[in-house]
């Protein structure tokens, strides 16, 4: 192979491919497409709720208590709408202050993204909550935000980062959110469940993405010097 194309012959400090790449871009599809699946499934039973949502909000309601109620109410408002767009900002800035504007646009875009896709959707779907609820009460059930928006910084941190500790935290996180969302019976089970789909399709994509991005921006040959 001529030199000039050989990966191994590029410079140092040319990027190569990430090789988890081709993994995020499978389960990206993988998640959309079940997104779709269950928004049809949603669709099909005129957006009232499927018998597992009924059973598992029965089985909230049987667990509720005040203590419960007070500890359910913390990730959802530290993920709520000003938490996140808190977090985001604030994650965003630290990844340009430590010169990683790389990072910094994949966290961007992926939160301006889920929320782009994720708000009008559950306005045209217009599914109703939960009767009991004791968070929102509009019609905007499905998806549920508040776990889309946790899963995508969660998704997109453990992709940059590459910890195993920031996978742990961000899976219980998201766990935590689902919880929260169903025990004060903002959300059915089927609306968390396709937050967590919606934001692992979009953080996976918008990595990829933006990795591809990267690498072909670096691999650009320099302009000779005049």
């Amino acid at each position: 192979m001529d030199a000039t194309t050989d990966d191994t012959a590029l410079p140092p400090d040319r990027p190569r491919i990430d090789p988890r790449r081709p993994v995020a871009l499978v389960v990206g599809v993988i998640a959309t497409v079940l997104f779709v699946a269950l928004r049809f499934a949603v669709a099909l039973g005129g957006a009232t709720p499927l018998p597992i949502d009924q059973a598992w909000d029965d089985a909230m309601a049987a667990l509720a208590t005040p203590v419960g109620v007070i500890l359910a109410w913390v990730p959802a408002i530290v993920g709520g709408t000003i938490g996140m767009i808190v977090i985001g900002v604030a994650t965003t800035i630290v990844f340009l202050i430590v010169r990683r504007p790389w990072d910094a646009l994949n966290v961007a875009a992926s939160i301006a993204l889920v929320v782009l896709i994720g708000a009008p959707l559950a306005a045209v779907i217009a599914r109703s909550r939960p009767i009991d609820s004791l968070a929102e009460t509009m019609a905007t059930s499905f998806p549920s935000g508040h776990t889309a928006v946790a899963t995508t910084i969660a998704v997109t941190l453990g992709l940059i980062l590459r910890r195993r500790w920031v996978w742990a935290v961000g899976v219980a996180w998201v766990v935590l959110m689902m919880w929260s969302r169903t025990y004060l019976h903002a959300h059915w089970l089927s609306d968390v469940v396709a937050g967590l789909l919606e934001g692992v399709a979009v953080a996976t994509l918008v990595w990829a993405l933006i990795d591809v991005w990267r690498v072909r921006r670096a691999q650009r040959p320099h302009a000779p010097a005049a």
